[in-house]
């Protein structure tokens, strides 16, 4: 049966609230199917808006190509007193290689250290661990090395709504590594993130990851 604006926005409203992930414009669309997509874009967009408008302590907010009910930043002083919020926390050359990755993508193991100019293992070891990166399948050149890009959790943690939202700069190759540095700080004053000095600790591997394949890498013979 046909729903009035006012119950729409409610459904919606309890649909994001339950959900411990972004919830995506296609998931909610299958769950109500019946809505039209222009009815149902402008129900979140006004729901959006009502948040960010009143004195709720929580927003709605866009992000990972989905949308999450967040803490209002101004609270957060208060929020870390009862929750003991970590924020994820990187190594300078992980963040480095994030940005890169962020900007870059698809990009390989060997571009991804010809702009940082060292090896990158240990960074991308570290990466998969907190699910911030992913294969996306195989280059068609020699070796056919793994090409990586960015995930859903890249999004969510560096509060993205998708990579348009990435900060604007300039194109990372033209960088040096004093500018690539800079750039990575700019990502990550973006998000929910901490970097250290500190190199990964000894889960990191030496040597390029080889994780399971996404489910969605073109299937081929070595």
């Amino acid at each position: 049966m046909p729903l009035d604006t006012s119950r729409l926005r409610s459904i919606l409203e309890s649909l994001i609230f339950v959900s411990e992930q972004p919830v995506s414009f296609r998931k909610l669309r299958t769950i109500l199917e019946g809505v039209p997509p222009k009815e149902l874009k402008q129900a979140l967009d006004e729901l959006v808006e009502e948040y960010r408008r009143t004195e709720h302590g929580i927003t709605i907010e866009p992000v990972a190509e989905g949308y999450q009910m967040r803490t209002r930043p101004e609270n957060q002083e208060w929020v870390k007193m009862l929750v003991q919020f970590k924020p994820v926390r990187l190594s300078k050359a992980a963040m480095e290689t994030q940005a890169i990755i962020a900007y870059r993508q698809p990009i390989t193991k060997t571009e991804i250290e010809s702009i940082r100019g060292v090896d990158c293992s240990s960074a991308l070891a570290s990466l998969f661990e907190l699910s911030l990166i992913k294969i996306l399948g195989r280059k068609e050149i020699p070796g056919r090395p793994f090409i990586y890009g960015t995930t859903p959790e890249f999004l969510e943690i560096f509060n993205l709504k998708s990579l348009d939202d990435l900060p604007s700069l300039r194109e990372i190759e033209d960088l040096d590594p004093a500018e690539v540095e800079h750039f990575a700080r700019t990502l990550a004053e973006s998000g929910e993130v901490e970097t250290t000095d500190a190199e990964p600790g000894a889960q990191a591997i030496a040597a390029e990851p080889e994780p399971a394949p996404d489910e969605n890498e073109p299937a081929g013979d070595d």
